[in-house]
């Protein structure tokens, strides 16, 4: 009973921090919102979003410290910056969509996309590795391997 209630109470501060962090993009796209305060506005969300932290979360404990003490500290700080009428306007754009349900197939997009990056991104390291310049200099992985092949023994 102790252990679902405390649950509970985990999963509503999550939810509520996600639409705080919500909230604060949708401010810094507010053009009434002060120019350095968009600026970190769009930090602290970028990171709150972001699945890179500073600190691995696989790390025990320390790994959780930067998700519960950067993020709110960067929305606590946005909050008190944000005029309130941009603060207003960005809190019901934020419910309006987090009542919405999730596009997956927009996911499946964005997976693909970063994959197709991923892939050109390998191609031009295998080619810039395998190119005249880089052989003379260092004939690279692939060159030493065929290089194996081609001798007699």
């Amino acid at each position: 009973m102790l252990v679902s209630m405390k649950l509970q109470l985990i999963k509503e501060n999550a939810r509520k921090l996600k639409a705080q962090t919500l909230a604060i993009y949708y401010a810094a796209r507010d053009p009434r919102m002060p120019f350095l305060v968009r600026v970190l506005a769009i930090l602290v969300a970028a990171y709150a979003l972001s699945p890179i932290d500073l600190i691995p979360d696989f790390i025990p404990i320390i790994g959780l410290l930067d998700d519960i003490i950067i993020i709110p500290a960067g929305l606590a700080l946005i909050m008190c910056l944000t005029p309130p009428s941009v603060m207003e306007s960005a809190r019901l754009q934020a419910q309006e969509v987090a009542g919405k349900p999730v596009s997956y197939s927009a996911a499946v997009i964005i997976i693909i996309i970063w994959l197709v990056l991923l892939w050109v991104f390998a191609r031009w390291v295998l080619t810039a590795l395998n190119s005249s310049q880089f052989v003379q200099v260092h004939p690279g992985p692939l060159a030493l391997i065929r290089s194996l092949g081609q001798r007699k023994i």
